[in-house]
């Protein structure tokens, strides 16, 4: 049994993920535009000098800080729920790879603990992996935010930093994408399983332009950890979505979980339900610096049906009903 003080220590965890993922890039940026314009106007324009300087660390590998990946705090957000990673095959450390994480649900709460933090011991399960985890090129843009990003070694999800990455000289290098992407947290309906997946071949052209493989990896539970409003995909209020998703680089959500006093309040922290993390079998790839259009195709229909395989081989000792199945779009 958990103590009350562990119990706080998780659920203030928690908060302080939340709080950072939905506020903290949108007040550090409001706060900067906001100090030009008083006394203080000196901290934001030396901050937006360095700012202007450091532009194109995201695509040059980031700049992390290991302690703050090993941090305590991520470990009391990991037993809130629990999440737990699953070791499914080894990954040798003579070669690189492109993982695809699934699903992104509303905050990618399977991926972040797993592959940017250490909560789960990623490197000792997996020793000699240096994981990418990568994120929109805009929230690596955002003052101050930014800085907090890279230090958990976040790095940008473009072409130029995908391939700085995987172009380094030492190998074991792993490019962490959650392949739906803002598009996919439309369908992070609880018991639901659908991936937006059918149409994102980048990742697989990624994989062929160097010879990386594919790592297929889904969070079991990741959809259940928030009450969520889904609009009907003919209705004005989704293609709203879709028009923000287009501008923005974000899909605004209706969601819901509990409150920090009380799991029977309304709130913005997600509910305690388990969430696990299968990492399946990797899918060696060839080198194809051009790769044609039927490689790819090649590829990504192997990727599709070794991931649908690995939901079908975990599902049920993940409590998913054996009626449930994936759902592509």
């Amino acid at each position: 049994m958990r103590t009350t003080q562990k119990q706080w220590l998780e659920a203030l965890s928690v908060s302080y993920y939340v709080f950072t993922f939905l506020f903290m890039g949108l007040f550090f940026s409001l706060l900067v535009l906001f100090l030009l314009f008083t006394s203080f106007w000196s901290i934001s324009v030396l901050y937006l000098v360095w700012l202007f300087l450091d532009w194109d660390t995201p695509n040059q590998g980031g700049r992390c800080f290991e302690c703050n990946r090993s941090c305590t705090i991520w470990k009391h957000l990991k037993d809130y729920f629990p999440i737990k990673l699953v070791k499914t095959a080894e990954l040798p450390p003579d070669r690189n790879y492109v993982v695809g994480c699934h699903p992104h649900g509303i905050m990618c709460m399977g991926t972040f603990c797993n592959f940017v933090t250490e909560a789960n011991n990623f490197s000792k399960q997996f020793p000699g992996i240096q994981t990418s985890p990568v994120t929109l090129a805009f929230l690596l843009h955002l003052p101050v935010y930014r800085d907090y990003l890279m230090y958990l070694g976040l790095c940008s999800v473009n072409r130029r930093s995908l391939d700085f990455i995987l172009s380094k000289p030492q190998p074991g290098q792993a490019v962490a994408i959650v392949v739906g992407g803002a598009h996919e947290s439309l369908f992070a309906i609880p018991g639901m399983h659908c991936l937006v997946l059918r149409n994102r071949k980048g990742f697989v052209r990624l994989a062929l332009r160097h010879g990386a493989s594919l790592v297929p990896v889904y969070s079991f539970g990741e959809n259940d950890i928030f009450n969520f409003k889904a609009f009907p995909t003919n209705s004005w209020q989704y293609l709203c979505q879709i028009t923000i998703k287009k501008i923005m680089k974000f899909s605004p959500c209706i969601f819901w979980g509990r409150g920090l006093f009380s799991a029977d309040s309304w709130g913005l922290l997600p509910f305690a339900k388990p969430i696990t993390t299968v990492v399946g079998r990797p899918i060696p790839v060839p080198q194809r610096l051009n790769p044609t259009e039927e490689e790819v195709d090649h590829y990504h229909m192997l990727y599709m049906e070794a991931l649908e395989q690995l939901f079908e081989e975990h599902k049920e000792s993940c409590g998913v009903p054996a009626s449930t199945h994936l759902i592509f779009k």
